[in-house]
């Protein structure tokens, strides 16, 4: 009945853990963004980002910590952009040429 009782705390310690961990910027990041000079359109899914100004062509990516590394088609290195402030309805991200973008939905 301990061990029980144990594995039952370590699996529920586990899921909160995960939960808080998937609560970060990449929830906030999905859907549509355009910058404030309207010369660039974001568009974020589960695992995939397009950029309307460029490529239409959808890349893939992941974030770590307040950095998002694209890569197309699995190619790398990855490139880099920091995310600086994402809200509900503001996104700043530091392009990798450490220009500073601002969109908003």
């Amino acid at each position: 009945m301990k061990t029980y009782a144990l594995v039952m705390v370590h699996i529920a310690s586990a899921a909160i853990l995960v939960t808080a961990a998937c609560k970060g910027p990449v929830g906030k990041l999905k859907g549509e963004w355009r910058s404030k000079n309207s010369e660039t359109i974001l568009k974020f899914t589960n695992k995939q980002i397009t950029m309307d100004n460029d490529s239409p062509i959808p890349e893939d990516y992941f974030v770590k910590g307040d950095t998002i590394y694209t890569s197309f088609e699995g190619n790398q290195p990855y490139t880099k952009f920091v995310v600086k402030q994402v809200d509900d309805h503001n996104l700043k991200l530091l392009y990798p040429d450490s220009a500073l973008v601002e969109f908003s939905r």
